[in-house]
């Protein structure tokens, strides 16, 4: 197994660690006063801003290809042209997607192309017959009346606060130009009140700054809907998702499975097969030289006994490694027993299972303690371990804990990168929290399947 301990793997899937391993940057200022000027703020205002023009675009357009080919169904050419106007909405949608991608950092992975069996007919009914198509439809359709009701909203809050927060900076122009002495907030007949005290003008910009303040939240609060829509409706389904999840566990087992027999045919090959093959070359010596020297045969034969030990042993490693005998007949708990006793250092195992999950589930968590505890053996250079084995609900967890020198990680080639891919196959999951310097965390969690 390639190593996963090292300075190359440090901290980088450490919990509370940014990109590329690094720590998050430290601010002076709070985050609520940082708001109004981050990258953030304004990227998602300009998200906001562009979807009123965009959104009225689509939803015209939308509403006048269904219309027009619901329109003309009584023709052959309503058809068609509806199946037009559905292919593209997924074309806005593929516009909509990039636009979330550049502004909201909302990766949405596209949905799966449609497929005809060829000629027009055969595509046109690929398109009226796909779910996407219809939810690209649906967003047209319902974007429009949020994306009017988020700009008018936005360009409320951000205009009015920052008006009233520079108040004190442009009320020159109602005296100069106005004849007034700044901006009137009451006025009739007899009585007219403005804004032009130090004190109003102060309160005034307040008043402002705290619109300028929660304007950011404001926006951001919006855009969570929109995070929203673009997800469910422009996205592929979950159906497809699940398959595309399903098609690339199913290789990895598919890959798992060869590297495995591959494996076992290089051991027998390099190991049990050789050693039986000299032993029956000594046998055959032997017997040759029973007659003429006996005492030469009898030490032939004593060592042709002991490299049938050796061979017994190397095929009870082998078979151990293939599925213990004793995981089939004492479950888990003696099973890591075993493992733990041939760590090189001391191990305590605690199991904690009122009855045992399903067979192939046994057999992965068996292997993935093996896998860690070999981890701890050769990389670690811990004094001391612990193996913990527990049910939660209907999943399995298993934890593997060690003080060794930490520095864990799920890189690219790396042992932890491997179980990793094993365990996504079923559904389950491997976390690492292995700080420099110790100590390591590894949690697998595994479908229970009982």
């Amino acid at each position: 197994m390639a190593t996963a301990y090292g300075p190359d793997t440090r901290d980088r899937h450490r919990p509370g660690t940014g990109s590329g391993g690094h720590p998050p940057a430290k601010h002076v200022l709070p985050a609520a006063l940082r708001a109004p000027f981050e990258g953030r703020t304004w990227r998602e205002l300009g998200y906001v801003l562009l979807s009123m023009p965009i959104s009225v675009v689509l939803f015209c357009f939308a509403v006048t290809m269904v219309s027009l080919g619901l329109g003309m169904l009584i023709t052959f050419l309503g058809i068609p042209i509806l199946a037009a106007g559905l292919a593209m909405c997924r074309g806005f949608g593929a516009v909509e997607r990039a636009r979330a991608r550049a502004l909201l950092r909302l990766d949405v992975a596209d949905p799966a192309p449609i497929r005809g069996k060829g000629g027009l007919m055969s595509w046109v009914g690929a398109v009226l017959k796909s779910g996407v198509s219809w939810r690209h439809l649906l967003y047209a359709v319902l974007h429009m009346p949020w994306a009017t009701f988020a700009f008018v909203v936005a360009v409320t809050f951000w205009a009015y606060g920052w008006a009233a927060f520079t108040y004190p900076l442009w009320r020159w122009v109602f005296p100069a130009y106005a004849g007034v002495g700044g901006i009137q907030l009451y006025g009739d007949r007899t009585h007219q009140v403005y804004l032009d005290s130090p004190f109003e003008m102060a309160l005034t910009s307040a008043l402002g700054l705290a619109l300028v303040l929660v304007t950011p939240w404001i926006v951001r609060g919006l855009v969570a809907v929109d995070r929203v829509m673009v997800l469910g409706l422009l996205g592929p389904s979950r159906l497809a998702t699940r398959v595309s999840e399903l098609e690339s566990d199913r290789g990895v087992v598919v890959d798992t499975a060869a590297a495995d027999l591959r494996r076992i045919e290089r051991d027998l090959h390099d190991g049990a097969q050789a050693r039986l093959v000299a032993l029956a070359m000594d046998l055959g010596l032997a017997k040759e030289k029973l007659t003429d020297d006996p005492e030469a045969a009898a030490r032939m034969v004593d060592e042709a006994h002991g490299e049938v030990k050796v061979a017994l042993q190397e095929l009870r490693d082998l078979a151990r490694g293939i599925h213990p005998a004793v995981l089939t007949d004492r479950g888990l708990d003696a099973a890591l027993s075993a493992i733990a006793s041939r760590c090189t250092v001391p191990v305590k195992v605690v199991v904690d299972l009122e009855s045992r999950p399903a067979q192939a589930i046994e057999g992965i968590a068996y292997f993935t303690v093996s896998e860690l505890l070999q981890n701890v053996s050769k990389h670690a250079r811990a004094t001391r371990a612990s193996v913990d084995v527990w049910r939660a609900g209907d999943r399995l967890l298993l934890q593997v804990r060690d003080d060794g020198r930490g520095g864990a990680g799920v890189s690219t080639g790396s042992g932890l990168a491997g179980l990793t891919e094993r365990l996504d196959a079923v559904d389950g999951i491997l976390v690492v929290d292995s700080p420099a310097g110790g100590p390591t965390t590894v949690t697998a969690e595994l479908p229970w399947r009982g």
